[in-house]
């Protein structure tokens, strides 16, 4: 596995989207969309102010110096607007896996196609660069649509987690896991990808 990747600047394209490392100045254009209640309805966090995006840019790095995660700005190569982020995270180096979400759009860009895009260019230069055995996904047990694009990239599920998280009310939340193994990484490619 060559997990030296993580310590450089990746950046990953395909003629539907642009994934640029999140310490790009561009993030401060995050702004422009972050604030849009509905996003983080399972996301387990809430971002209302000022100082919620500060927080957030300042945790978001923090997980990058620490080996946590590798974060990314999504950006959509059609408008050349900032779209989202999302990151590889739960970085394993001893199992080689590592989980690919805290993933979201703002209102303008879900469901336009620019996920799948995205999940394809994460996919290809994890399984085939960084070269992870297993890479999964989870999201909240109810919300069915981010399960719905999780199984369109060819993911197996594989089960609930209860109680695996709290959101800002204070109350527990379910979430389902899903995976895709290395094996099965070359069919899923062709299968699901094979546009880009």
């Amino acid at each position: 596995m060559n997990v030296t990747l993580l310590n450089t600047d990746i950046q990953l394209e395909n003629e539907r989207v642009l994934l640029l490392p999140f310490h790009h100045k561009r993030n401060q254009e995050l702004k422009k969309i972050i604030f849009q209640d509905d996003i983080w309805e399972f996301m387990g966090m809430h971002m209302k102010t000022e100082n919620d995006f500060n927080e957030y840019l300042a945790n978001t790095e923090k997980d990058k110096l620490n080996a946590v995660s590798y974060p990314f700005l999504i950006i959509d190569k059609k408008t050349n607007r900032v779209a989202g982020s999302t990151r590889y995270g739960n970085i394993n180096v001893e199992s080689e896996k590592c989980e690919i979400g805290w993933t979201w759009y703002g209102k303008d860009f879900q469901g336009t196609g620019l996920n799948h895009a995205c999940k394809n260019e994460l996919l290809k230069f994890g399984f085939e660069n960084i070269g992870f055995r297993r890479i999964q996904f989870s999201a909240d047990e109810e919300n069915i649509r981010s399960q719905k694009a999780i199984l369109k990239l060819g993911a197996t599920k594989e089960g609930v987690f209860r109680n695996n998280y709290i959101s800002p009310n204070g109350s527990s939340r379910n979430d389902v896991y899903f995976s895709i193994i290395k094996e099965e990484w070359s069919a899923i490619k062709s299968e699901r990808f094979s546009t880009f």
